[in-house]
């Protein structure tokens, strides 16, 4: 019988990021992840694609 269990992914998502900020980032960072009902991995990941979207793509 095959292993039971989420089945693999073709992208290997193995990075892991470890950032520190204020409790006010934090919080922001938090109501918006609510507000949008996103994850806060979700939220930074599209943080990151929107500034990569407006400003690395120019160069």
């Amino acid at each position: 019988m095959g292993k039971m269990g989420r089945p693999k992914s073709d992208i290997i998502k193995d990075r892991i990021v470890t950032i520190r900020m204020s409790d006010e980032e934090h919080s922001r960072l938090k109501e918006y992840s609510r507000k949008h009902q996103q994850t806060i991995t979700e939220t930074i990941k599209e943080g990151v694609n929107l500034l990569y979207k407006t400003h690395l793509e120019r160069y």
